[in-house]
């Protein structure tokens, strides 16, 4: 006798083996290989309730594409375009979704966590934490959010761009092979949905080529995640007229770096700009010392070299960059003759061949913007340059000054950037100033470097960016001087030694140092 619930259930289990055999095909086969072939963009996909925003399954690219790392394969002339339903039209009108953050609470007895007893809508955590960003301004984050898992010793490069710049990004992508978290700015019109735009509208194609970025290398995959910045302000460039076509209108850069940060997923980054080749292990270096200082000590183990005390893996060095006291700087070059600048595979990767086109005669490879002497001779070029390389040391930045804007390894725990800076000019300097006066102290890698890809400026924007600035960033400075200094009075601090940059910086500014002997002496 045949059971007629048995047939019921050889059908459903026959069904269902269908269905996953046919879904499996489609998801692991068939789309990326239209993706491939097409070019097209990673299929988007509604945003689900507490998930950050990963869209879709991301093709795999013939293992040729990892053979080179510097190899780069980006036809941004191919992107499909996309449909006019796209998911971002309906994103709501402000900073995020209406997602709740939930704020955990710790149960002091047992030490764990527990359910949260307060909850904020994710519009307004973000509202507050971009609340001097020039308006309207909306972040969207994890726009993509890589597959890869982040440990928390890792080294984030967070970094800012705009759609003139997703090739270098991709140079970036392939060279670092690690977690990047990268805010990319994309001008939408005032009252404007990107379904609303013309087809070829440089805002809806900025949004199409940002899918075929993402989809062109499965290392975007594995490390970058991506975080939206929509805002309908306009190049200065343009006259207040249409968005900027290179995709620079608003310069919010400082907005655009702290987004970046916020979202990193690691406790240390690496504030760099995208046009900047990684030509050394920088990232290794960092991750090998903070694993060998959690490691504990072996009693009775063999005899080993003493680690050095001035060596980024000394005790000290570590503690000082996991309390967010030490910022690790990363010297930067760039090539005498802009043309030779271009080709990142041409570039050095070791101390070693950086010094002999430093000591050529003439010099192929110089400092970074070594006409504008104040934004990086604190680094200390010559005492660089006198230390052999691999000699694994650190040496400290003694004089520092308020225009000094290296690229630097810090803990996320470091103060934030300013973000009223808006356009070129001061807005780096300013997050180093705030960080130096905050107790930060500045410490160069003998052994690392940085080289900058050459590429055309946009003077006419710069020299009108940098007037304002010039005039923001001189204010700043007292505002930030005189915030400090009552800080550190009111904590009773003011004569420590994490008073100290504040205390000695300050008295360069006019009127200051009355204010600053007032303070000690009173």
């Amino acid at each position: 006798m045949t059971y007629w619930w048995l047939k019921v259930l050889q059908y459903g289990l026959c069904s269902y083996t269908l269905a996953a055999v046919l879904f499996t095909s489609y998801v692991y086969m068939l789309s990326p290989l239209i993706v491939m072939l097409g070019h097209g963009n990673i299929p988007a996909r509604t945003p689900t309730k507490g998930i950050p925003y990963s869209h879709g399954v991301l093709p795999r690219r013939p293992l040729s594409l990892l053979n080179d790392p510097h190899e780069v394969h980006l036809d941004l002339d191919l992107a499909v375009p996309l449909d006019d339903n796209h998911w971002a039209d309906t994103w709501p009108p402000g900073y995020a979704s209406a997602e709740m953050f939930y704020l955990e609470r710790l149960d002091i007895h047992r030490q764990v966590a527990v359910t949260p007893g307060y909850a904020v809508r994710e519009e307004t955590m973000l509202s507050k934490a971009f609340s001097e960003a020039m308006h309207p301004t909306r972040i969207i984050p994890f726009y993509f959010k890589a597959t890869g898992s982040v440990h928390p010793d890792d080294v984030t490069i967070t970094t800012l761009v705009t759609s003139n710049r997703f090739r270098v990004l991709k140079q970036l992508v392939e060279r670092y092979r690690g977690p990047i978290s990268v805010t990319i700015h994309i001008p939408l019109p005032l009252h404007s949905s990107f379904g609303s735009l013309e087809p070829d509208h440089p805002s809806r194609t900025a949004l199409s080529n940002l899918h075929a970025l993402y989809a062109s290398s499965p290392l975007f995959s594995e490390h970058v995640d991506v975080h939206l910045a929509l805002s309908p302000f306009v190049s200065a460039l343009s006259g207040g007229r249409t968005p900027s076509p290179e995709g620079e209108g608003g310069r919010q850069f400082n907005v655009w770096r702290n987004a970046a940060r916020l979202f990193a997923r690691s406790d240390f980054v690496m504030m760099l700009d995208v046009d900047f080749a990684v030509c050394t292990d920088w990232r290794g270096a960092v991750r090998d010392a903070l694993r060998a200082a959690a490691m504990p000590p072996i009693r009775h183990a063999a005899r080993t070299a003493p680690k050095r005390r001035n060596g980024i893996n000394s005790a000290d060095m570590v503690r000082m960059l996991r309390e967010g006291t030490a910022a690790l700087v990363v010297p930067a070059f760039e090539y005498v003759k802009q043309e030779e600048g271009i080709d990142q595979r041409t570039f050095p990767a070791d101390k070693q061949a950086l010094l002999r086109l430093v000591k050529a005669t003439p010099p192929v490879v110089a400092s970074f913007h070594a006409s504008w002497a104040p934004g990086h001779n604190s680094t200390d070029y010559e005492k660089y340059y006198s230390i052999p390389p691999a000699s694994h040391t650190v040496y400290k930045v003694e004089h520092y000054q308020s225009a000094y804007e290296p690229y630097v390894i810090t803990s996320k725990r470091v103060s934030w950037c300013d973000e009223r800076f808006a356009g070129y000019g001061g807005n780096k300097a300013a997050c180093l100033f705030e960080m130096y006066l905050s107790g930060v102290s500045f410490y160069v890698l003998s052994d690392h470097f940085l080289i900058h890809q050459s590429h055309k400026y946009e003077e006419e924007a710069r020299r009108e960016e940098r007037k304002s600035n010039r005039k923001l960033y001189s204010d700043f400075k007292e505002e930030s001087c005189l915030r400090y200094l009552y800080r550190y009075y009111r904590e009773g601090t003011l004569r420590t030694d994490q008073a100290a940059n504040a205390r000695e910086e300050c008295k360069k500014i006019k009127n200051m140092a009355k204010t600053i002997s007032q303070l000690i002496n009173g």
